[in-house]
């Protein structure tokens, strides 16, 4: 059944595969398209002498629908303790096309969504820190790439026993080693444990982890390639050429342009940040285009021009006023994510779904304890900090939502690891709760050494580190 519209929609030509114009039934002879999805577009209207504004209604109507369900969503989740993550998600399921179906066309809120994955990442490069990383040494950085190499193999050999694409069961391996950022460290500074030596490993590794989400969208569309292993081995190589083409001229203009021109901005915006802010949003998307269209990706673009940023002065300032659009925009991205769960199949589901987080939490807990007790920590530190990252993190949303749009993963595949991160974000702060009871018996048990002597090792590590970083 056509839906008409009054006004000027998006449309993606890639997307208008055997298309056909019909004329509406009204007297304005409104011209539209319809793909092989039945999704329905309205072209503009015909050109005349004066220009006309044109205003979608319908757009309006389902923004305000997706920014309100959002705000409850996450003022609901955050009263209840949980992280509002998972409220936009929630909300976004119930709005959506698989519950009450107030918002059915999606085509145009996910256009606007996807500025959220670009700020989101845009903000996660204005963060990124070598010092940081430094302070943890080779457990961060080493251990972590190491963590991300068990999963890839550990799920690459399990798909090719359960006779599905390899393709798909590394993807699945990079999904489950990323862990959320914001719901640990939020846990930790409530703590104060952030200055421990778990809470140090732990953040060193998430640092890690984050870093790791901007290089990944360069690698996803390889792994999306339906053509062999030699011309992907081909596409892989011309891929890391353009990708260090594009880092090297970005590592030149961020000591040579970016100061200057962010120094520029400031001296412009002494009475408001009104212009530094839009500045900023400039260069980031710029940044994300020019990424585009070398064939890399949107993400990875913003990615890199959050990181040139990061290596001035002016990083905390320009976090600052592009915090507010961020979260703006992450909240409309995760709400519509969560449009896309479908909740009659996650319930017909959920004895899958429940194994699942169970068997993330369990593996999650024991690779990183394993590569934490490898770099000699001992089994005290490595189990906590085990416990502390067996999640998958809110940047999975972002993989997954590219996966999804490459065709890498199927429809059944990606409603189950939608499910699965979204109960995992839920269930954590739960499992956190049970960290000090765990120690404990842990202690009682002789599993875990006593509080001084892991205090004492705490120190000396500790030490080791700051003078590795000197």
């Amino acid at each position: 059944m056509i839906q008409r519209r009054q006004t000027t929609c998006f449309f993606d030509l890639n997307r208008l595969v055997s298309a056909t114009t019909v004329e509406s039934e009204d007297s304005d002879d409104m011209t539209t398209l319809i793909d092989k999805k039945d999704n329905v577009f309205v072209m503009s209207n015909k050109k005349s002498k004066y220009p006309v504004l044109q205003v979608d209604l319908r757009l309006i109507s389902d923004l305000v629908v997706v920014i309100v369900s959002a705000a409850i969503g996450g003022i609901v989740f955050s009263c209840l303790g949980q992280p509002v993550i998972v409220g936009y998600l929630l909300a976004g399921s119930i709005i959506g096309p698989g519950a009450l179906k107030f918002i059915s066309e999606m085509v145009q809120v996910e256009t606007f969504a996807q500025f959220g994955v670009v700020f989101l990442l845009f903000a996660l490069g204005l963060e990124f820190s070598l010092t940081k990383l430094k302070v943890v040494g080779p457990v961060a950085v080493l251990g972590g790439i190491l963590q991300i190499i068990i999963f890839t193999f550990l799920c690459g050999v399990t798909s090719l026993l359960c006779g599905a694409k390899l393709s798909e069961g590394v993807f699945v391996g990079l999904f489950l080693s990323m862990s959320s950022t914001a719901v640990v460290v939020k846990f930790l500074v409530e703590r104060n444990s952030s200055s421990a030596l778990h809470g140090q490993v732990t953040i060193g590794t998430l640092i890690l982890q984050d870093c790791a989400v901007g290089l990944l969208f360069a690698l996803l569309p390889v792994l999306g390639g339906n053509s062999g292993l030699l011309q992907g081995m081909v596409s892989m190589g011309k891929l890391l050429l353009v990708l260090s083409m594009y880092l090297t001229a970005a590592s030149v203009l961020s000591w040579s342009f970016v100061p200057r021109f962010l120094k520029l901005m400031i001296q412009l915006s002494t009475q408001t940040n009104e212009l530094y802010q839009l500045a900023a949003v400039a260069f980031c998307l710029l940044s994300a285009w020019c990424s585009d269209k070398l064939g890399l990706s949107l993400e990875l673009g913003s990615f890199v021009a959050g990181v040139m940023i990061s290596t001035t002065d002016f990083a905390q300032h320009t976090l600052d006023q592009v915090e507010p659009i961020r979260n703006l925009f992450a909240a409309l991205f995760l709400s519509s994510i969560g449009m896309l769960i479908h909740i009659h199949f996650l319930w017909n589901h959920v004895d899958i779904l429940l194994a699942s987080v169970i068997l993330v939490i369990i593996v999650k807990t024991a690779v990183v304890t394993v590569v934490s007790k490898a770099f000699g920590y001992n089994i005290k530190t490595s189990f906590h900090v085990g416990v502390l990252l067996a999640q998958i993190g809110e940047f999975a949303f972002v993989l997954l939502s590219r996966a999804s749009n490459l065709h890498l993963i199927g429809g059944k595949m990606y409603l189950l690891l939608l499910g699965t991160t979204a109960l995992s974000l839920v269930t954590t702060p739960l499992l956190f709760k049970l960290i000090p009871a765990v120690m404990n018996l842990g202690v009682l048990m002789h599993w875990f050494p006593s509080e001084s002597n892991t205090q004492n090792e705490e120190k000396a590590s500790m030490i080791e580190a700051y003078n590795r970083s000197l």
